[in-house]
């Protein structure tokens, strides 16, 4: 059995090196590429990722997994070579039911879409960008027929990002969530508004770069396996344990774009850096749940990057670089700004309070999409009549609503949803890390991450793809996903913040 399982790990390797490539080919496209290239590269990544699809769904593979689940039957349930015969059973049969040209066919229409995307945006043009979704959206319908019978049509979509989780599931969390968030955000716009003109000045692009570099490395972003690159949307790339890389998107005029957004990078980062390196090259290297992912992320950018105590360390600095900007302003000042509650249009700047209800306006547009129910010509007014209905406020065009996102461009449906569960986990994560490290406010405090990031290495990090998320937040928080923590934490801050 050793030598079959060597197999096995032998063929994952070629295939996870074939999807590395293609990220890295993809990672070009949004950063160097010249906008000519699109076709191109679409074609490229294409056929490296038909390659890599048809090695993890060949015959050979297929008959080493069958071989191999007697043996992992009688292994510890939780050893690295269990979870991972496990793991690739499930991956080879989601494979297999999709054919290699389907693979390909998608990556064309990504590259492709990026750019009429890109351009769409730019020149507030939906009409450009409409005929490559209506495209994307037709192929990830045929995709999800491949899963049929199916308890909703959307299933097969969530499973590539959040494997084990439903749309029954989402709906389920998201419907005990919406009422309950809404009603803080009453709550909040009920008080005198917090003014947060110290942020909206000129900032130099350089100085705020460097800054944020600065504050990821003191995280634990490890600089020597990655490195920093600029984009339309901000994204993280890995390659490998020791190539996992960022990006960021710098706005001259304001402060928090740039800095938060590289934060948020960082915490997917240092998340991929985290993986055992025994799992390399396998199915177990790669963060299959984009909750735990999204859940690294939006600790460090919000309930780390936007506490007081961390601002208690890193004002003063913040302040020396940009002296005439914030040296009339106090820390008190600062801090109540950079947590502004405010209904807003983009939903990548907007506050931890109101963000959620963005995600779940793009969860439902993406399941009339998919269900039939809403046409893509029809997008653009469905998106007005839900922000103003979510957020009370309408996009005055659509390169601020409907065009905002790169992920639709990308074929990411099903994606969005992570978003905001993400939230809901580190939430669940902050309370059991502030009970296992009771003096983390002044380590925080002293700028000293170690300990936080050592307890997210042991406990989410160095696992990679070994469970799914539900099971994984129930090992170590008690629990399955649940919003309660999350909302204990916004009440207590913004309590403090808006006094109501």
């Amino acid at each position: 059995m050793e030598e079959k399982l060597a197999r096995l790990k032998t063929i994952l390797a070629e295939a996870h090196d074939l999807l590395h490539v293609a990220e890295l080919l993809e990672w070009d496209q949004q950063t160097y590429m010249p906008v000519g290239g699109a076709e191109d590269r679409g074609y490229h990544i294409g056929t490296v990722k038909r390659l890599a699809h048809e090695r993890l769904s060949s015959d050979g593979l297929g008959r080493l997994v069958e071989e191999l689940k007697p043996y992992a039957a009688q292994l510890d349930p939780d050893s690295n070579e269990a979870r991972l015969i496990r793991v690739t059973e499930r991956e080879y049969t989601k494979r297999t039911r999709v054919p290699p040209e389907m693979v390909a066919e998608l990556a064309q229409l990504q590259a492709l879409g990026h750019r009429a995307w890109t351009e769409a945006r730019a020149e507030d043009n939906f009409p450009k960008f409409r005929p490559l979704l209506e495209k994307i959206v037709d192929q990830r319908r045929r995709y999800a027929e491949y899963f049929a019978p199916y308890d909703h049509v959307y299933d097969p979509l969530l499973f590539e990002y959040e494997p084990g989780m439903k749309t029954a599931d989402v709906k389920q969390i998201f419907t005990a969530l919406r009422p309950k968030q809404v009603e803080l955000i009453q709550a909040i716009m009920s008080r005198p508004q917090v003014d947060d003109s110290v942020l909206h000045q000129p900032y130099e692009e350089q100085k705020q770069w460097d800054f944020g570099l600065r504050v990821v490395q003191k995280f634990g972003y490890d600089m020597r396996r990655g490195r920093q690159d600029k984009a339309p949307h901000p994204f993280t790339s890995s390659y490998g344990l020791g190539d996992v890389r960022i990006t960021t998107r710098i706005m001259p005029n304001y402060l928090a774009s740039a800095l938060f957004s590289t934060m948020h990078e960082s915490g997917h980062a240092m998340y991929e850096q985290g993986i055992d390196p025994a799992m390399a090259r396998t199915t177990l290297g790669e963060t299959k749940s984009l909750t735990l992912h999204e859940s690294q992320s939006r600790l460090w950018e919000n309930l780390v990057g936007r506490s007081r105590p961390f601002w208690q360390h890193f004002y003063p600095q913040l302040q020396a670089t940009f002296p005439g900007q914030l040296g009339g302003a106090d820390l008190e000042t600062f801090y109540r700004a950079i947590n502004k509650v405010e209904p807003s249009l983009i939903r990548t700047e907007s506050d931890e309070a109101t963000y959620n209800l963005h995600i779940m306006l793009r969860l439902e547009l993406e399941i009339a999409l998919m269900e039939g129910n809403l046409a893509v010509k029809d997008l653009p007014e469905a998106w007005n009549t839900r922000m103003q209905e979510y957020l009370g406020v309408i996009p005055p065009n659509d390169a601020l609503g409907v065009l905002q996102d790169v992920h639709w461009s990308h074929g990411n449906i099903g994606y969005f949803s992570t978003y905001a569960l993400g939230n809901l986990v580190a939430g669940q994560l902050w309370e059991r890390l502030r009970t296992d490290l009771p003096d983390l406010d002044e380590q925080i405090r002293r700028g000293e991450f170690s300990a936080l990031l050592g307890w997210l290495r042991e406990k989410i990090h160095r696992h990679g793809a070994k469970f799914d998320a539900q099971e994984l937040v129930q090992r170590v928080t008690g629990s399955k996903i649940d919003p309660a923590p999350y909302l204990r934490y916004l009440t207590q801050k913004y309590r403090g913040i808006y006094g109501f």
